[in-house]
Order: structure tokens, then sequence, then C-alpha cells
């Protein structure tokens, strides 16, 4: 991904209703006067903006020491200055009110490994809050405000209803200078190849947003949240005119969950890996474009296999909405809750099949089983756990995982970041001995080597490499 492209705007920017598809697009009219073309919109800023709040979130670092000062004779020459000491890492966002009680949303790369969160509300008070829940596949979080309840919230609207053209206003804190109002336009919809998230499905804005705007809302002229501000495309770091927001129906599915007292959010499962089709296979298939996410592999187990979809199909809309590409079926299947079913339109050998698919969570079979490695070994550090479907797609492994153990978090400064491992690493041998279970993993840390011969797969790649002991 292209650090030009998507900028995430961090100074350090979800339940569906089932109906929607069949709902009435509000009518719209061009301004009839120049009266009415030079109509304001303040009262719609008086009505959002009490509701947007700046976040401010840091953690405390310790800093190392210099080894020199474990000579207490350097130390009485040259004092104390350089013994082991605290640096504060901060982070500054935006965020918004979304529940009388205090519940606020923002982004999650906003508050991304801090610990202590305050939040300024337009009324200048400070508030503390705590984290309730982390989303970083859909680059989500929500907040709680500590103290009492009865703070003014903004709606979250139904962003399938939005149509390119239509007025917006980002509101949020820009480079930190307080907040800030811009207008646009909705530029495009269903933006999907940004890199900003796993659940990529954007609206693109060309109201300014800046680094600082992270975690605002998009607003509608009725004053609703449309979407959450995350992302910019630009080679300056600056507003080039193309912002990304996330669609508030992905905001409902986190927030109900944060509501429900869950700490993750559980979305349906694919059980499939997905292809985007491109003009020769649309093609090869009788499409008149490129439209669709074709079904490259199946899970056995998953749910589209148990629907009856087949390897070779293309998916082309869900619940009666159509699905462009791989992302697209994702958001759509992930904005539905657990339970129930969802209807697909299935393109099998040139003929159009309707089909069922139920909305079930992805298995943690078998258990993760977390181990982290300690010890003087390239993988102390870091955090491995057993691989599974709900691992799988938790730390989107990527290629066909049948085997090994995955890395699920890794220690600041540790051995196992120095070798470069990364979330979601899959390893799958350890001196050419197999990893199946992460117990097979601590056990193969543990031992003592002249030098590690490590088998990997990261993006669907298998790479091995050597390094001393």
């Amino acid at each position: 991904m292209n650090a030009a492209f998507a900028a995430l705007l961090g100074a350090a920017f979800w339940v569906a209703p089932s109906g929607a598809s069949a709902q009435a697009l509000p009518e719209r009219a061009a301004p009839s006067s120049r009266a009415e073309a030079v109509l304001s919109f303040a009262p719609i800023v008086k009505k959002a903006q009490p509701a947007v709040v700046n976040v401010f979130a840091s953690r405390v670092e310790k800093v190392p020491a210099n080894p020199l000062y474990d000579d207490p004779i350097f130390r009485r020459f040259f004092g104390e200055g350089g013994m082991p000491g605290r640096q504060m890492a901060q982070s500054l966002g935006s965020g918004v009110i979304v529940d009388p009680t205090g519940l606020v949303v923002t982004n999650h790369h906003v508050i991304e490994g801090m610990t202590d969160v305050k939040v300024s509300l337009a009324d200048k008070r400070e508030i503390h809050a705590k984290i309730l829940l982390r989303d970083p596949r859909t680059d989500l979080a929500v907040l709680k405000l500590e103290e009492g309840g009865g703070y003014p919230s903004m709606e979250l609207a139904d962003s399938d209803l939005l149509q390119v053209g239509d007025l917006v206003l980002a509101i949020g804190n820009p480079f930190g200078v307080g907040q800030t109002v811009t207008q646009g336009i909705v530029s495009a919809l269903a933006r999907t190849q940004v890199g900003i998230s796993d659940y990529g499905f954007f609206i693109q804005t060309d109201a300014a947003i800046n680094p600082g705007n992270s975690g605002g809302p998009l607003v509608d002229m009725n004053g609703r949240a449309v979407g959450i501000n995350s992302a910019i495309f630009s080679k300056s770091g600056g507003s080039v005119g193309i912002g990304f927001a996330i669609p508030s129906n992905m905001v409902k599915v986190v927030l109900a969950t944060a509501k429900g007292g869950g700490k993750q959010v559980r979305r349906p499962w694919l059980g499939a890996t997905l292809q985007a089709l491109t003009p020769d296979i649309a093609e090869g298939l009788a499409l008149s474009r490129p439209t669709g996410a074709l079904v490259a592999d199946l899970d056995a187990r998953g749910p589209l296999a148990e629907a009856g979809v087949k390897r070779g199909d293309v998916i082309l809309s869900v619940d009666g909405q159509d699905v462009e590409d791989p992302e697209g079926l994702g958001y759509r299947l992930g904005t539905k809750p657990l339970g129930g079913a969802a209807s697909l339109s299935v393109l099998r050998a040139g003929k159009k099949l309707a089909l069922m698919s139920k909305l079930v969570a992805a298995p943690e079979v078998p258990p993760r089983d977390p181990v982290k490695i300690k010890g003087q070994n390239p993988f102390a550090g870091a955090t491995f756990v057993n691989l599974s479907p709900a691992t799988i797609e938790e730390l989107s492994v990527q290629g066909n995982a049948s085997n090994g153990v995955v890395v699920a978090e890794i220690e600041e400064g540790s051995f196992a970041q120095q070798l470069s491992l990364q979330k979601g690493d899959l390893i799958l041998a350890v001196n050419d001995k197999k990893i199946m279970t992460t117990r097979d993993m601590e056990q193969a840390a543990a031992g003592r080597a002249y030098y590690w011969k490590i088998t990997l797969s990261r993006g669907g790649q298998t790479i091995t490499t050597m390094i001393g002991g």
C-alpha cells in the first residue's frame, strides 16, 4: 500500500437495516434562486457540533539506561541524568458522541497502543475516557466518558442511502488548531482499494480533511453522522480534496458490540477465498463487466459451502444489494448481525441462482491456546495462537493455511520484533521440525541452537530464513 495514497489522519478517522435496499431514496432538488444558493450551513453545524470531541491519548514508555551508568564512578562524575527514565507518547484525533450516556466513537489508530485517554468537549470540559472496544479490522474504537451522562449526541444515519453528489460536512480538530468545519460533497461510494482496514468500503468526499480529523464525523444535511473520517489521499500530508470515511452502517455493528459488553466484534464467517474479476475472466463468464466476487476456494465447514456455493461461482449480490468485488461482499455480510441468513445471487455456468447462507461466526477449533515465548531466542516477545477459522479471519492470514501457528502479538523492542516478525505471520517449521500447535512452538523455542532455520508464510508466500543462534 503506497503511504502517499491513504494517509491515516491521527496526529501520532453495525447492524445494517434489513430493508435498506428497498427504501425509497429521498428526493433532491437544485437551488431555484440565488437566495437558495446562498443559504447557510450554520443551523446544521449548531445541531451537530456539540457532539464532536477532541481525543487526546497517551502512554508512558520506559527509556533504557545508558550502560555507562552501571559504573558508580561514571555516575559520581556525571550525575544520575542517564538513569532509566520515562517518556510520554501521545496521539491526537477527533471523535463523536453517539449516545447521551457518553459513548464516543473514534478511529482505532488514534488510540492504538495508548493507555490513557482524555476527551475535550465542545464546551471546553476535559473528561477521562475508558476504552471499551478496539476493532483494528475496521479502524474503529469505542470510548466511554467516565463522568455523568446527558451528553449531546449525534444520530448515526443509514449510509446506504447516500448518493454521489450529496452535500456533507466534516467536523474535527485538524492539526490540533481547534474544532473546524469543512464542507463538500460525496464524490464516490464503495471505495474498496484503499488499504486502510480489512473491511475496505469507504465513502469518498472532497470536504477538506487533514491530520487530526481522524475519528470525527462526516455529517449529512440533517445533522446526522453518515461516516467516520479516517484517511486521505495525499502526497504532502495535507488535504488535496480526496478523503475517506468509514460508513455509519459499519460503525453501528461495532457500537452494538460495545453496548453489549463485548470486547471483540464477531462477524459472519465467509469460509471462502475470494478473487476480484478481471475483464478477461468476466468475458469468459459472459458478464458484461467485471463485477462480483469470484469464489476461488471454499472451506467445507463454512456457511457458503453449506449453502451450495461452489468454486468458480461468482457472487453478484447480498440481500438484493450489488457486490462489486470481494471487499464489497465482506462489507455487506460484515454489517449483518449473527443469526438468521442472507440471500445470495450467484452466477454459475451462465445461470443465476438464489441461495441462502447462514450468518454464523467463524469457529475457534482448535482453541487458540496462546503462548508467549520467553528466553534468548529469535521468537522471544511474540505470542502465538493455534490456527483456526476464527484466528485466520481475525489476523487476516493469507493463502490456503492448513497448519502452523499464527503470530498474534509482538512485544515492543523484543527479539521477535528485531527478527521483523509480523502479526499474521504463520510459522510452519523451526529447524526443519513442523510446527502444528502452540505447544510445538514453545518446545522448539526452548531448545538451544547454533543457528535457527525458520519457515514461515506471509501474505500467502512461503519464506525460509537462517539466523545465528
